[in-house]
């Protein structure tokens, strides 16, 4: 009874520790990451499987220099660099986040309508877009930070979904070793576009000002902003470490889950969100096609909080606004105005003949190439002594942050070479 008892003790602690990490890290993967995943698993089996091993030390170390910047200067990544770097930088960030932002919210509004859609079939897509737009817009405004966050919290919980799909489907398991471990890379432009959208799509620019930013959330909600600590700083870090620990697992089994059901049955082509989902039910079952659809709502329900969150975040601190999730709306109408403005716009999109997946693995995409600029910004800022004090980075820390650098820089490089060659 005591041994129960400790160990329900100890998941309650560690549930209670987990916060903007693991929240961050599901948002990583939402419809956009989804649509991109699937995509590389239909076209290219397990070719790609390798990537989300490879990703983690490199998204883990980004988002936790990200997550200390905020800790440290009680300030988001626009704020700091609002404060210590010229202005053309700032203006520069903000004309390359806002549009791949906006599409992104437009994009993950269309996939939860069309699949929707597709699990009440006699309701059409476009009145699921408009009712999850309202929902999240009302949850956004009225509920204060904590119950946001633990709403987006327990929300996690549905992406365990992702974790049972592909055991419904018989596996090679031998080829799934090879090729996780064993990296594969071709080179045509686009096996490279799908790469650098994986890439972009998990090492994504805007959770760097989301982290940073909710950090300082999670530090006032808790009334810790005045000392920073080691204890702090380690508490962090492992709620960095399994959100993205989190991140990486549903990022591999939907490339698994893809890359054996759609490709080995010839499916080598996504076109829409919801096909991805159709796919799966006559190949792997109803089951299988459900949790999946389910998955692609859950993710989308944490991720566009995130995104139009952090874009108002990103405006606010540009201009000096008024600005908090723990606000109410007349303490921060600005705030509150770009977040509306974020999501009518996001839905505005699906009216204008842009295809869902292609915006979302163009977003993606978009995202790789303007990665490099972001993580130089933050390698620069969390060695800034001046800015960081005794809190810069580690030489692991670094070795981890260039590595990322060097691999986001050189397959963008490649990417626009192939394209223009």
């Amino acid at each position: 009874m005591t041994t129960k008892k400790t160990i329900s003790t100890r998941i309650k602690r560690f549930w209670k520790l987990l916060g903007p990490g693991l929240v961050t890290g599901a948002s990583d993967d939402d419809p956009s990451g989804i649509a991109t995943y699937s995509q590389a698993g239909a076209a290219y089996g397990l070719s790609t499987l390798w990537t989300s091993i490879v990703a983690f030390p490199l998204m883990a170390s980004i988002q936790q220099m990200c997550a200390r910047i905020g800790l440290v200067t009680s300030q988001g990544l626009t704020g700091t660099l609002k404060k210590h770097y010229p202005r053309p930088i700032l203006y520069l960030m903000l004309l390359f986040s806002f549009p791949a932002i906006v599409m992104n919210i437009g994009a993950d509004i269309a996939g939860m309508g069309a699949v929707g859609n597709l699990l009440f079939p006699s309701i059409d897509a476009t009145y699921f877009s408009v009712l999850f737009t309202v929902i999240l817009l009302g949850l956004i405004i009225y509920l204060p930070y904590q119950k946001m966050a633990s709403v987006l919290k327990y929300m996690c919980i549905v992406m365990l979904v992702y974790f049972i799909v592909p055991f419904l489907y018989k596996q090679d398991f031998t080829e799934i070793f090879k090729s996780t471990f064993i990296p594969t890379i071709k080179f045509d432009k686009d096996f490279i576009a799908i790469l650098v959208g994986i890439l972009g799509t998990t090492i994504s620019p805007y959770l760097f000002f989301w982290q940073a930013s909710v950090e300082v959330e999670e530090m006032k909600t808790k009334k810790k902003h005045l000392i920073v600590n080691k204890k702090i700083i380690n508490d962090m870090t492992h709620d960095v470490d399994f959100g993205m620990t989190f991140s990486g697992f549903v990022m591999y089994f939907i490339i698994l889950t893809t890359g054996t059901v759609l490709y080995n049955s010839g499916v080598h082509q996504i076109d829409t969100v919801e096909q991805a989902a159709m796919a799966l039910k006559p190949l792997a079952g109803n089951l299988a096609y459900l949790l999946f659809a389910i998955g692609v709502i859950g993710t989308g329900l944490i991720a566009i909080p995130v995104l139009s969150g952090l874009l108002s975040y990103i405006f606010t601190e540009t201009f000096g606004w008024e600005q908090g999730l723990d606000k109410k709306f007349h303490e921060a109408k600005g705030f509150y105005v770009i977040i509306a403005i974020s999501l009518i716009v996001g839905l505005s999109l699906n009216y204008i003949g842009i295809s869902p997946i292609k915006a979302l693995i163009y977003t993606a995409i978009l995202y790789g190439i303007t990665a490099p600029v972001l993580i130089a910004i933050i390698l620069h800022i969390s060695n800034n002594k001046k800015i960081m004090g005794n809190y810069t980075n580690s030489r692991t820390t670094n070795i981890l942050g260039f590595t990322a650098l060097l691999i986001m820089t050189t397959a963008a490089v490649t990417l626009i070479y192939l394209q223009l060659s």
